[in-house]
């Protein structure tokens, strides 16, 4: 008898359809100097807090984990949507109920779920130029039309859109929504002024084109404070809003939620058909939040602070004028853009290879060459030494393989507002 590790493995090749996405890397772990991805700060995470929480949920409802959704029906666990809905009244000034609320295994499951009630092959969306990289991978997918719209420190550009509904109208094409991620934008960190929301809304209505309100970053502001959520300033029901706790509590945790009305509401929750989110995470986060929330996201976002000094000062330190950004008003990422000589795909590479994780800029845009020397830094996982040594190593890589910074940059230190 032939043993199976010596036999023929069986072609799966041809079965697979076209159109999928290329096959993933097996995962190889996180690199010595990581700066990718969403990941946030190992000590911010309310550990000791959530581990009572755990106990105290499980000893007193730990026997509705016999039932899907804990009989609290498709939208998610009740205690943890009415804490939303005072939460989201309190700080981003919408008014809804229980009812407008879904919960979702993550932000990534509430696109999905839009998405697919909303677009067809062939449809065209707006969204900002710079963007957040998993919704423009979804779009792409989905054989989408993106009209990329141009950012400045307000955010989106209201003259851009207003041309491009314009145009789009002419040739007879509306869109199916305006995406935006308005409040610490991913990846700019702008913060879109209440006066622009204002006009951009009003855009909306009289193009008849709904707005989808990412809000997953809104949270991380370093003064506590925000401009009202475009959900909360619209009197048509015409924004859709998606938040999320994994920045503000953990991203492991995997839960977001959606605001919608139920025109919208009731087409996603036939499409969400995963028989419930994650009810443990639910019923830990409904639990912690209720009495700890307003305290935990000020500590949060104080060290997230520090961190983001400690970054800036190392690329003034390590990289001189070469690298340009904009301090954010809040948030885990820094935008910075590097001489147009360095490509950040290739950097990314090399950078690799001595250990330091980066996020190459075309893959957070809709523009490939505008975005060809940007990279963006998440700052939020390394610790203080981490970032000061990862920053050095890739200023030595870039230096090897661009000329850039040149030797002398660590001496034109210079202060980026």
């Amino acid at each position: 008898m032939t043993s199976p590790s010596s036999s023929a493995q069986f072609d799966y090749a041809p079965l697979l359809p076209a159109g999928l996405p290329a096959p993933a890397a097996r995962w190889t772990g996180l690199a010595k100097y990581s700066f990718v991805g969403g990941n946030n700060d190992p000590d911010g995470v309310p550990v000791e807090y959530l581990a009572d929480a755990v106990n105290a949920v499980l000893r007193r409802e730990g026997k509705a984990l016999a039932t899907y959704n804990l009989a609290h029906g498709p939208q998610g666990y009740l205690p943890l949507r009415e804490f939303l809905v005072k939460k989201l009244k309190r700080d981003a000034g919408m008014a809804c109920t229980p009812d407008d609320i879904m919960i979702v295994s993550g932000s990534l499951q509430g696109l999905d779920l839009v998405n697919h009630t909303l677009l067809a092959r062939g449809d065209t969306v707006l969204i900002e130029k710079e963007s957040y990289q998993g919704s423009i991978n979804r779009l792409q997918r989905l054989g989408v039309n993106m009209i990329g719209i141009p950012l400045d420190d307000g955010g989106m550009r209201i003259d851009a859109v207003a041309n491009a509904l314009a145009e789009l109208k002419q040739k007879g094409i509306t869109p199916k929504y305006i995406y935006t991620i308005p409040t610490v934008q991913n990846p700019t960190a702008t913060i879109m002024p209440e006066q622009r929301r204002t006009e951009l809304l009003k855009l909306s209505e009289q193009h008849g084109v709904p707005i989808f309100e990412d809000d997953c970053y809104a949270d991380l502001t370093w003064n506590g404070k925000r401009p009202p959520a475009l959900y909360a300033m619209s009197k048509t029901s015409n924004v859709i809003h998606l938040g999320s706790f994994s920045k503000s509590i953990a991203p492991a945790l995997r839960v977001g939620f959606l605001v919608a009305p139920w025109a919208m509401m009731s087409r996603m929750l036939a499409l969400k058909t995963d028989a419930g989110s994650g009810a443990l995470e639910q019923m830990v986060l409904a639990e912690f939040c209720a009495p700890h929330f307003e305290t935990h996201v000020p500590r949060l976002t104080k060290g997230l602070r520090a961190k983001l000094d400690t970054l800036m000062e190392s690329l003034n330190e390590q990289f001189g004028t070469s690298a340009e950004f904009e301090e954010p008003a809040g948030g885990i990422f820094l935008w910075v853009k590097l001489p147009d000589n360095v490509d950040t795909m290739k950097l990314y590479q090399a950078a690799l290879a001595s250990g330091v994780a980066i996020n190459p800029g075309v893959e957070w845009s809709v523009d490939k060459p505008y975005s060809g020397s940007r990279l963006r830094l998440c700052f939020a996982s390394p610790s203080h030494d981490q970032i000061r040594e990862g920053v050095a190593v890739l200023a030595e890589v870039c230096r090897k393989e661009f000329g850039v910074p040149a030797r002398s940059a660590n001496v034109e230190k210079r202060a980026k507002g």
